[in-house]
């Protein structure tokens, strides 16, 4: 099961990382080694963390793991509504079989409802706390495999898997190149696969924002810059940033790829960007 999986390239600017990789949902620190470049293909679960970052490390150590679950436990109905349709859609795009990447997985909530569809699934996150917890909630591997990467620098081969998914603001939150994230995702889709990205729709301001609230209220997240929040950006007073992909950026980024996309509003919420490759 690891054959999907290419051996990290070299990159400098890494400080003690080039030549270990560490098993997520095992002992942080505990190296396993991964074959030289070389050699081809490590195992899935072996992939070593490729410069993964979260610009100010927000959701890599604050706002991961259980905080990041109660974050959606303390959801309003109408945002766990939004939720429950964000899933639903991307599971009308699954097929049986279909070995599915999911960038920014978290603590495994979206891994979990695709597994009695997809095989084999992969999620990637860049915090080893939210991936530790992945593990437990999905069982990890032979069903479900972890890496800690950056998903604008995937360690996959080319046309890996059928269906990558980067929902509920996953663009804005990883806080890397956009452009350079399209491009990956698309490399590692195989013909006739798709990916699907997903914002926020304009209507649904008023009650993500209200959500917002109800988690600084709870200390999940900063208090929030009433000031500087508006017209689709929250700011917090802790550092924390969180834009929102319109439909014109979508297809830009899609053009930057060399494709077309299909943009759906999904229940009043969502935003989706679909992109068929061929």
């Amino acid at each position: 099961k690891g054959g999907i999986c290419r051996a990290p390239r070299r990159r400098t600017g890494y400080h003690g990382k080039n030549d270990r990789a560490e098993r997520s949902g095992h002992a942080p620190g505990r190296p396993v080694r991964a074959r030289h470049p070389a050699s081809g293909e490590v195992p899935l679960h072996a992939v070593r963390i490729m410069g993964a970052n979260s610009s100010d490390g927000y959701y890599t150590e604050g706002l991961a793991a259980e905080r990041l679950r109660r974050c959606y436990e303390v959801a309003p109905p109408r945002v766990q509504d939004y939720l429950q349709a964000e899933t639903d859609f991307v599971l009308r795009h699954m097929r049986p079989r279909d070995s599915v990447l999911e960038l920014g997985c978290g603590y495994g909530r979206v891994l979990e409802t695709m597994m009695g569809l997809a095989h084999p699934i992969v999620g990637i996150d860049t915090s080893r706390k939210s991936l530790e917890l992945a593990r437990e909630i999905t069982g990890g591997p032979p069903r479900c495999y972890l890496a800690a990467m950056d998903a604008a620098r995937l360690a996959f081969r080319d046309r890996s898997f059928d269906a990558v998914v980067c929902i509920q603001n996953g663009l804005s939150a990883f806080k890397v190149d956009r452009g350079a994230l399209f491009k990956e995702a698309v490399r590692v889709i195989r013909p006739a696969g798709r990916a699907l990205f997903s914002s926020y729709a304009k209507s649904f301001w008023p009650h993500r924002l209200e959500w917002f609230r109800i988690q600084a209220a709870q200390g999940l997240v900063g208090e929030i810059d009433e000031d500087a929040t508006g017209d689709g950006v929250i700011v917090c007073r802790d550092g924390f940033r969180a834009e929102t992909v319109g439909p014109e950026e979508f297809i830009r980024l899609a053009a930057s790829v060399g494709a077309y996309p299909k943009i759906t509003e999904v229940g009043g919420s969502s935003l989706f960007c679909v992109i068929h490759v061929h």
